[in-house]
């Protein structure tokens, strides 16, 4: 009988293939071991003992010795310069918080209080925000009648991430140019330029930054800016085990987001929306969801507000000011002259009296 390489017996004359054409180092199935995963072969069957791995269905033909491992990474390729971004449909997640591992995990982000983290009681929301150490947050939303009997209502569950608006509020007020826009139309914080002054928390209309408590910068999501350039998905998008968070061309996201609109539509729920899909909110989001209810029941505003939307008013105020305040100096400086003005006439009056007694003899 015919040996492979690793001296395990080939398959006999029963139908199994024969191991003698794969390369030496080419793994066989033993017998009471279970193929690649308990996959059966075609037919349902498992494989026979001694059938090599490369022979399989869906499966190389021979594995990538150590010193070949290239041939088992392909170089990446980067991704086309064209608003990327995440389209997150809400009805299909889970809560498995995936995405919040994932996220923490390739960005090295700290725990919160050293991974001491007491229970919110809000429901499995236990991070409960979106900051400097949480990137992504899966919001838990419970909508149950307790009076009613049986208990009736639903969860609703959506991972909540920075948005990275076409209009982006914390760009318009960072005073160091930290924050910047890609090629991919994402916005990220360059925390090497950031000197913490925290205008970019307050500009934000989503809540979405924070100061991380380790560099002391503002801190969010980058949309993994440095997987993006390599051509890799973002990780929390690979690690969704439910394709909840999908992500791509902003254009082809719409596309599959209209799609699920209209199948949902179609089944009768009425209240399903696309929330940032358009650019009726701060110019449209990079980020924008699937809903199937009110946007504030996730936490999400339904007219969110850009800093710029003061700036019309404020430069009137602060023409108006402006001349008020030259009006008062005017009027201060005439009052001034209309004093001395007075003062000197009083003066010269007084000196003609002094005269005339004189040369009265008064």
């Amino acid at each position: 009988m015919a040996q492979t390489a690793q001296g395990t017996p080939a398959a006999s004359a029963q139908g199994s293939p024969s191991t003698e054409n794969f390369p030496a180092g080419t793994p066989v199935i033993v017998e009471g071991t279970p193929a690649l995963g308990g996959s059966p072969m075609p037919g349902g069957s498992p494989p026979p003992p001694g059938t090599p791995v490369g022979a399989m269905v869906g499966t190389p033909a021979a594995l990538p010795s150590p010193a070949d491992n290239t041939a088992a990474f392909p170089a990446a390729v980067p991704f086309d310069a064209v608003p990327m971004g995440f389209y997150t449909d809400t009805t299909v997640c889970i809560g498995c918080k995936a995405c919040e591992v994932a996220c923490k995990e390739w960005n090295g982000l700290s725990s919160y209080n050293g991974g001491v983290n007491l229970l919110s009681g809000d429901s499995y929301d236990n991070t409960r925000r979106l900051d400097g150490e949480h990137w992504r947050h899966v919001k838990f939303i419970e909508q149950f009648d307790d009076t009613s009997q049986g208990r009736q209502g639903r969860w609703l569950m959506m991972s909540d991430v920075c948005k990275h608006c076409v209009h982006a509020g914390c760009m318009e007020v960072c005073p160091t140019g930290a924050i910047i826009r890609t090629e991919f139309d994402t916005v990220v914080i360059q925390s090497d330029v950031c000197n913490g002054c925290r205008a970019c928390i307050g500009a934000c209309p989503f809540g979405v930054i924070e100061i991380n408590p380790t560099n002391k910068t503002a801190m969010k999501c980058t949309l993994c800016y440095d997987r993006m350039q390599a051509g890799l998905t973002p990780a929390c998008a690979q690690a969704c085990p439910t394709a909840s968070i999908q992500f791509g061309a902003i254009d082809d996201l719409k596309r599959s987001a209209q799609q699920r609109l209209e199948q949902l539509q179609g089944l009768g729920e009425t209240r399903a929306q696309l929330y940032g899909a358009d650019d009726k909110i701060v110019g449209g989001l990079n980020s924008f969801y699937l809903l199937v209810d009110e946007p504030e029941v996730y936490g999400l505003p339904a007219a969110p507000k850009l800093p710029s939307r003061n700036v019309p008013t404020g430069g009137l105020m602060s023409t108006a000011g402006a001349v008020a305040m030259g009006v008062l100096g005017l009027v201060g400086l005439r009052k001034r002259r209309m004093d001395q003005f007075a003062a000197e006439r009083a003066g010269a009056e007084d000196g003609t009296t002094r005269r005339d007694e004189e040369v009265t003899g008064d």
